[in-house]
């Protein structure tokens, strides 16, 4: 009888042990879903467009005089501007494709094609402006010299065009009497025709240069946009 009594305890406890199992056991790990492309981002972006040009609404004019904006053209029409941390002007933009020999900037793409440019990377071989986003300052001059206002080559700089930032470097110098010129790489990420021969537009793109600012190594966009990002805050928050 003892026995009997033993052998339907055994079996009552078999019975329940499996629902206490799975009762005791820890639930499945659930899937995190992948962040979308509305969720916000986890790091701080800078500024946007709009928010930047509205600190460009006035200018205080530090050039002697005014550029044009071709060489073909005969009206000066673009005066430098002076600001809080920064320098700025509102032009058009010209393709430069010099330095780095590449499949879209060569002596059969651009006509004016040179294998140089005013500054180099790190390892001292010219930059490409197929690859890196930079724009071209004029080379000083009675108008504007743009070392006295703080501005190097491996400067930062946000062009801006059609709502669209670029976060670029100073990479080359051009003439004296110009100005409104960037490299194929810097139109082709904001929407610009970037052909050297019939590229570029007439007008809408704003520089902001930043004062005493460097991207190091002059090559790295990635630093170039942090850096960017960072300067283009201070610059909105103190102007």
């Amino acid at each position: 009888m003892r026995k009997l009594i033993l052998l339907a305890t055994m079996a009552l406890a078999a019975a329940v042990m499996p629902s206490a199992l799975a009762s005791a056991a820890p639930a499945p790990a659930q899937a995190i879903p992948a962040r979308t492309a509305a969720a916000p981002a986890s790091v701080e972006a800078g500024p946007t467009a709009a928010q930047l040009l509205a600190k460009t609404n006035s200018c205080t004019q530090i050039s002697n005089g005014k550029y044009k904006t071709d060489e073909d053209v005969s009206a000066k029409t673009v005066a430098v501007c002076d600001a809080n941390g920064a320098v700025f002007w509102k032009a058009d933009m010209d393709i430069d494709c010099d330095g780095q020999r590449t499949t879209q900037c060569n002596e059969d793409t651009d006509c004016c094609y040179q294998d140089d440019t005013a500054f180099h990377q790190s390892d001292g071989k010219p930059l490409s402006a197929a690859k890196l986003p930079y724009i071209v300052v004029p080379s000083s001059s009675s108008i504007w010299k743009y070392t006295s206002s703080q501005l190097k080559g491996g400067g930062s700089c946000a062009v801006i065009y059609n709502g669209k930032i670029e976060y670029a470097v100073i990479g080359d110098t051009g003439p004296t009497q110009i100005i409104g010129e960037a490299s194929y790489a810097t139109a082709k990420d904001l929407g610009i025709n970037p052909d050297p021969s019939n590229g570029g537009t007439d007008s809408g793109v704003t520089y902001i240069c930043f004062k005493n600012s460097t991207v190091s190594p002059i090559e790295n966009h990635a630093n170039a946009i942090s850096k960017g990002e960072s300067l283009a805050t201070t610059f909105v928050n103190n102007n």
